[in-house]
């Protein structure tokens, strides 16, 4: 099997760009969700300005769905190399899973996948949330690797297509795997969040490292576990976010920012 990664190196940051985006439809038939326009350029591309303009070389990207136009738009660096200051240049790899596995591996089984290429700490970043005001900041790393944390994750209030939430968040900042019906309120994750490599492996993680047998796996059952053990910490984002899911949501936020 050929390599899952088109650049060799270690990427401080990886986004999450490889799903079908089957509520979006009908405009990702023909156009990976992530390569959507918000305001005249692609939603991945928000997040790709934010980490060169924070000081980040490189970053990984997996594709999946109609993933051989990812690369071909961005090529191997953000901003091209014919445009953008080359301090502030972004180095992009790729992880192809529909290319080595013929198909996405769902959020953990995909990480995994690219885990080679990713540096003991890294940020993750779904393509198809628009968080404009964030800062990846060195600062909140340095935190986050002295922490020992397996995981920092950024909870966002919850949207009215998701009351319900997904995590608790504690007085202390640690992350909550609350039932739905427990006391005490919920956050939605941003799908934003620093991740420490170990969060993969044993006893979180049961996918082989590296992922060679292309095993499809979601994130949140891997992170209700290392919140059991304490392992996962957690701050409350309350700067602009739109989980960008759906036509409606999309043409209602790029009319949001044309007002």
């Amino acid at each position: 099997m050929t390599s899952a990664f088109a650049a060799p190196g270690r990427a401080q940051a990886m986004v999450l760009a490889a799903g079908r985006g089957e509520r979006m439809r009908p405009l990702t038939d023909l156009t990976p969700k992530p390569l959507l326009d918000v305001q005249g350029k692609p939603l991945l591309q928000w997040h790709l300005e934010a980490l060169a303009q924070a000081g980040w070389r490189q970053a990984l990207i997996n594709t999946a769905w109609l993933g051989e136009q990812i690369p071909a738009r961005l090529g191997r660096c953000w901003p091209p190399a014919d445009r953008g200051a080359a301090q502030a240049r972004l180095e992009l790899s790729y992880s192809m899973e529909a290319h080595d596995f013929g198909g996405a591996l769902e959020t953990a089984g995909g990480i995994v996948r690219a885990l080679p290429g990713l540096d003991d700490c890294f940020w993750l970043v779904a393509g198809d949330v628009h968080m404009p005001g964030f800062e990846f900041s060195f600062a909140a790393m340095q935190r986050f690797a002295a922490s020992g944390k397996l995981a920092h994750l950024w909870l966002v209030p919850n949207p009215a297509h998701h009351p319900k939430g997904d995590f608790g968040l504690s007085e202390q900042g640690l992350a909550l795997n609350l039932a739905a019906d427990a006391p005490g309120p919920r956050y939605t994750y941003s799908t934003l969040g620093l991740y420490r490599r170990d969060c993969f492996a044993a006893p979180h993680c049961a996918i082989p490292a590296g992922n060679p047998q292309g095993i499809a796996a979601p994130l949140a059952p891997l992170l209700r576990s290392a919140m059991d053990a304490g392992q996962v910490s957690a701050e409350l984002w309350l700067g602009d976010w739109t989980d960008v899911g759906t036509p409606e949501r999309l043409a209602q936020l790029n009319q949001q920012l044309s007002s």
